[in-house]
């Protein structure tokens, strides 16, 4: 029989523990990963203080350069979890510990920086961080995870389905995990399912159907296209805000005008990978048997 947690073992764990605080930030109240760190968790289990051991601390710069992922190596207690997570289950081995006893880090490629090395920047790294040693720099400064809502989702990129989890404050997305139990992903996931979702509150996002202006300004005929001033109020060719009836009204009867004048197979339909599959099979079913054409495609294959 095995005992794990008897005196002599919580004791070993406290002093493995006081010596990883010895040289780790004690800067928990400014720190993202306050509330969801393992560090903190078991110092607060095992009453770590972190002022038994004093000695020379790491000042290593935080300056990776990479567009995802914030580097802070002082925050790192070289547990490894990120090496085996990426050469174990992505294959990737871009992540590797450098030297060796004191001097030894994380690093990456060939000891420089995310972007030089095979980094994909799936994000797994991140995901298996006890820390916040990596952690996305989209996603800093935005809340703590007392303060968020979490909610399970399917990510909208492609067909695969992978679960992914949402953390929302105020009704804004301000961080994205990969969901443990999903049948899909089973907690991994990729670059734009974890990192891509900004666009949900990106100013540019449309919320309305937008139509030009002189398909609503009682039917006038189409300008000449050398005329094009769609940057200028009043202008035919500006883009104006319209309700739903009114520009599904104008999509179809165009639909219907090119495809009697010029036969279906001058309409071509792309669909969208943010959709549902369902949607997408409506959207086959539209272009093969509504329309009659067949030039039908997919973005995700752009």
């Amino acid at each position: 029989m095995v005992h794990t947690n008897t005196p002599k073992v919580r004791a070993s764990r406290k002093f493995s523990l006081e010596l990883l605080i010895s040289d780790h930030p004690l800067d928990c109240m400014t720190c993202e990963a306050t509330g969801n760190c393992l560090l903190q968790d078991l110092a607060y289990e095992y009453s770590v203080t972190g002022d038994r051991f004093e000695g020379t601390k790491h000042h290593y710069s935080v300056n990776d350069p990479n567009p995802f992922i914030q580097v802070d190596r002082n925050k790192c207690i070289l547990c490894r979890r990120c090496v085996r997570a990426c050469r174990d289950v992505n294959g990737v081995e871009a992540i590797s510990v450098f030297y060796r006893g004191f001097s030894a880090y994380i690093g990456f490629g060939a000891d420089s920086h995310m972007a030089d090395s095979p980094c994909e920047f799936c994000g797994s790294c991140v995901e298996v961080c006890p820390t916040a040693a990596l952690w996305p720099k989209i996603s800093m400064g935005k809340g703590r995870p007392w303060q968020v809502e979490k909610i399970q989702t399917t990510c909208p990129y492609c067909g695969v389905g992978c679960q992914l989890i949402l953390e929302v404050k105020d009704n804004e997305i301000i961080k994205v995990d990969s969901a443990w139990d999903g049948p899909s992903n089973h907690g991994w996931t990729c670059v734009k399912g974890r990192f891509g979702w900004d666009y949900v509150h990106h100013a540019d996002r449309l919320t309305k159907p937008k139509v030009r202006r002189y398909l609503v300004d009682g039917g006038q005929p189409k300008p000449a296209a050398a005329n094009r001033h769609s940057e200028v109020a009043g202008d035919p060719w500006e883009w104006v805000e319209t309700d739903w009836d009114t520009a599904l009204d104008i999509t179809a009867r165009k639909l219907r005008h090119h495809r009697d004048e010029s036969g279906p197979n001058s309409i071509g339909v792309l669909t969208s990978a943010k959709c549902l599959n369902e949607e997408n099979y409506l959207m086959n079913k539209f272009a093969r048997q509504a329309i009659g054409t067949n030039s039908i495609d997919h973005c995700a294959r752009l």
